[in-house]
C-alpha cells in the first residue's frame, strides 16, 4: 500500500492536551504528486475540566476571526474523532502524518486518538516539515523555519490560523519539498 500523507493543523486553547483542549483541527491528504485526495475538520467541544493557558487566550484574541471560526458549531470529541478514524481508514493509502511542528500537532491529535477512539492509524508515523526543512537546507533545526524556507517551496495559499486552510497550505509545502529531495536523490 502506498503512502498518503495527511497533512494536519491544530488549533489549541494551550500547550498540551488534557489541561488544555484541542479546539479545532483538520487534515488535507495528499498524494506525491500534490494531489489533495481529501479533506477532513472539525470543531470540538472543550474537555471537562480544561481551560485556556492565558498565553494561548492573548494570541487568540489577536486573532478574532480565527477563533470564531474555531468556535463555530463544536462537536463532541467522541464522535468527531470516531469520525475522523473512519476517514482515515478510507483513505487510498497508508496514512503518515504531516505537521509544522508535527512535536505540537501529533501531540494532540494522537492523545485524542487514543483517548477518543482507544487506536491511531497512524501509529507512530508523523513528519515533521521543519526537520524535512533542516536536512534541505543543510543549516540548523532553529534556522530551518518557515521565513528561512526558499519562496519556491510555497504556493499561493493562506496561512489563516483557520485549521484546514493551513493544513493546506503546509500540505502543499510538504509536496513542493519531497519533490526537489526526490529529485536531488535521483
Amino acid at each position: 500500500m502506498t503512502e498518503i500523507y495527511v497533512s494536519t493543523d491544530v488549533e489549541a486553547d494551550g500547550p498540551i492536551p488534557g489541561p488544555h483542549s484541542m479546539l479545532s483541527f483538520a487534515s488535507a491528504a495528499f498524494r506525491p504528486d500534490k494531489t489533495c485526495a481529501s479533506t477532513f475538520s472539525a470543531n470540538l467541544a472543550v474537555l471537562p475540566g480544561a481551560a485556556g493557558h492565558p498565553d494561548t487566550m492573548a494570541f487568540w484574541r489577536s486573532h478574532p476571526a480565527a477563533w470564531e471560526a474555531a468556535r463555530r458549531d463544536p462537536r463532541d470529541p467522541a464522535e468527531a474523532m470516531t469520525s475522523y478514524v473512519r476517514w482515515l481508514d478510507a483513505l487510498d493509502g497508508k496514512p503518515v502524518f504531516v505537521g509544522y511542528p508535527a512535536a505540537f500537532d501529533f501531540m494532540f491529535v494522537y492523545w485524542y486518538l487514543i483517548k477518543f477512539v482507544g487506536r491511531s492509524p497512524f501509529s507512530h508515523s508523523a513528519l515533521d516539515i521543519k526537520t524535512m526543512a533542516m536536512v534541505l537546507l543543510g543549516k540548523d533545526y532553529r534556522a530551518s523555519t518557515k521565513k528561512h524556507m526558499p519562496r519556491r517551496w510555497f504556493d499561493d495559499a493562506p496561512h489563516t490560523h483557520v485549521a484546514l486552510d493551513d493544513a493546506i497550505e503546509q500540505g502543499r509545502l510538504f509536496c513542493n519539498m519531497l519533490a526537489e529531495s526526490r529529485k536531488k536523490a535521483g
